[in-house]
């Protein structure tokens, strides 16, 4: 599993922090004595998979170099309600002030990264893999496609400049397009990027056929049914490799499975997985 760079790390900190904060915590500059410590340990509340944990690390030291941390957890690894993460030490204002911040990233990582991991289980021993999608939180890509790393899912594109995938919109502006749209978007496609992997979106059994005559790496199986995709494996026979992709649930995931297709990409895993509980509990001195 590749990580976070510590330099995004620092960047991603150091812009929420700045948006929480604004001018000063208010709350605890009022209330807190500058020479106040505290301890305190953030705790799972339910199942999960981890998830943001060097995020939340960052946080601590960003507001104090001199809050010391231990570690209790490590990023994808699966966690019973009750466990502890991780240990602070330090500064009660430094602790209070982000708080919130190291809870957000690894709440919603977390969050991700455990529904991912139910994916995953679910399609144990079939072969195919879970993947992500673009529908990502505006300027978290990184993080949410790190998550679902952590959960045992795979990365698609990253974005639109990694992969070539032609899809119903593309088609239908080429729609005139000779011998068909499918077959001439691949041959663009070739010529532009010849460097780029090339895969095509089929929301039809034909469009599956032209994909592969035209020599697509990957085809997209657009809310096929299942006995559809099952004909899609036969006919492909692994000449290119097949993604299973629509109205996939946790309730169906294991049936297109069995189907043979490759991957199945799941635009839940970033754009509805819920937050999970993790709590930062102070401790008495």
């Amino acid at each position: 599993m590749n990580g976070l760079h510590p330099r995004e790390v620092r960047r991603f900190v150091r812009h929420a922090l700045r948006e929480d904060i604004g001018r000063g915590d208010a709350t605890s500059l009022a209330l807190i004595p500058a020479r106040a410590r505290a301890r305190a340990v953030m705790r799972a509340r339910e199942v999960l998979v981890v998830a943001g944990l060097p995020l939340a690390i960052e946080a601590f030291r960003q507001r104090s170099r001199s809050v010391r941390i231990r570690t209790r957890a490590r990023d994808g690894e699966s966690l019973q309600a009750g466990a502890v993460l991780l240990e602070v030490e330090g500064p009660a204002r430094a602790l209070l002030s982000a708080e919130r911040v190291a809870l957000n990233f690894v709440q919603r990582l977390s969050g991700i990264a455990t529904l991912t991991a139910r994916f995953v289980r679910a399609v144990a021993g079939t072969g195919a893999r879970i993947l992500d999608t673009r529908k990502t939180t505006p300027g978290w890509r990184k993080l949410e496609k790190y998550a679902v790393r952590c959960g045992g899912g795979h990365n698609h594109r990253f974005g639109l400049d990694d992969l070539v995938l032609i899809k119903d919109n593309h088609l239908q502006v080429l729609q005139d397009a000779e011998p068909n749209p499918v077959a001439a978007a691949v041959a663009r496609a070739r010529q532009r990027w010849p460097h780029l992997e090339v895969e095509v979106e089929a929301d039809t059994l034909q469009q599956v056929q032209q994909a592969l005559d035209a020599g697509a790496d990957r085809i997209l199986l657009d809310n096929f049914s299942l006995p559809d995709l099952r004909e899609a494996v036969r006919r492909v026979a692994g000449r290119a490799r097949l993604e299973a992709s629509g109205g996939i649930r946790l309730d169906n995931v294991r049936a297109v499975a069995e189907t043979g297709v490759d991957d199945i990409s799941v635009g839940a895993l970033t754009h509805s997985a819920p937050a999970v509980d993790i709590g930062l509990d102070f401790l008495q001195p």
